[in-house]
């Protein structure tokens, strides 16, 4: 049942919950409470949210009342969540999620004291009420998350790109920092399609992507714009900056070895890209890095073209 956990916090979209009625923080139960209290209280409150965030926070917040933590930790590594709340203690005590063999997740409880037999019996009878809430959350998250993902290449959708690109420059405004775009499409593929079949143009999107998101920075984004264009998106950078990425990008698509048939594809990339200028729009941005990348290959491909 013990496993080890790391930390790491992600945020959740939660507007259009509140909108429907979930979301609000319960009050605080009042002292005393019992364990059975404390469980039937929790079994409804948890119910509250759909945020896996929201979840946990409030049940670290009312556990407490029966067990005295400093820390609790969250890992679920299938939909990459991992979620901290308190300090670090130097005792813990782990445990497995799971309800009829799907799993939910890892908890860690740390605290600076041991924690006793009784306590341990205390937090075991309270984290059955986890179990429906978090499961309910985490099916609401990968939905979410499939509703914006590409399936082929697991990058962002259009969908994705657009909310994310509003989002970003409404950012770079505010903060005053550059913000660059990258048009990238791969050269000649529809004879990679045409004479090695769809399923290697697949493999090759696919190849492609993963070299792309390899020499990228995590704050970096990547979607797929079209049938073999992708779109990434550079915060906190540059024209010169983005330039150079650019190229490692080109460079990267063209070392990678790509195979169909018993022979190795010789694959290239062109691309185009932009720097938002001061009260630019999304779609100016994007058509000047769409003409950057159409300069691209109107001067022979496999090369980067710079928006004027």
């Amino acid at each position: 049942m013990k496993s080890p956990s790391q930390t790491n916090a992600i945020d959740f979209d939660s507007a259009k919950l509140q909108r429907l009625g979930f979301g609000q923080q319960p009050p605080l139960l009042e002292r005393p409470v019992s364990l059975a209290q404390l469980r039937q209280a929790l079994g409804l409150q948890l119910q509250t949210s759909l945020e896996p965030q929201r979840i946990l926070g409030l049940f670290f917040r009312e556990i407490q009342r029966i067990v005295p933590l400093d820390a609790l930790n969250y890992e679920h590594q299938p939909s990459d969540l991992r979620l901290q709340f308190g300090a670090r203690g130097h005792h813990s005590i782990s445990y497995s999620l799971s309800h009829e063999g799907e799993q939910l997740g890892e908890l860690v409880f740390r605290r600076n004291q041991r924690f006793s037999e009784e306590e341990q019996g205390n937090l075991e009878s309270l984290l059955s009420t986890l179990l429906f809430p978090m499961r309910n959350a985490l099916l609401y998250r990968a939905a979410t998350q499939s509703a914006l993902r590409d399936p082929l290449t697991d990058t962002g959708n259009r969908i994705a790109m657009d909310q994310t690109l509003e989002r970003e420059i409404e950012m770079s405004r505010r903060h005053s920092q550059p913000l660059s775009l990258l048009m990238l499409d791969i050269d000649h593929f529809k004879h990679i399609n045409d004479t090695y079949g769809h399923s290697a143009g697949d493999e090759v999107l696919k190849a492609v992507a993963a070299s792309i998101k390899n020499q990228l920075r995590n704050v970096d984004m990547v979607f797929r714009f079209g049938g073999e264009e992708f779109l990434i998106l550079l915060s906190n950078t540059s024209r010169e900056a983005a330039a150079m990425i650019g190229e490692r990008l080109r460079f990267a698509a063209q070392a990678q070895d790509y195979e169909a048939e018993g022979k190795m594809i010789e694959l290239t990339v062109s691309i185009g890209c932009s720097t938002l200028l001061p009260g630019e729009s999304a779609e100016s941005l994007l058509r000047r890095a769409d003409s950057a990348l159409y300069v691209a290959k109107r001067e022979g491909r496999n090369r980067l073209a710079m928006a004027g």
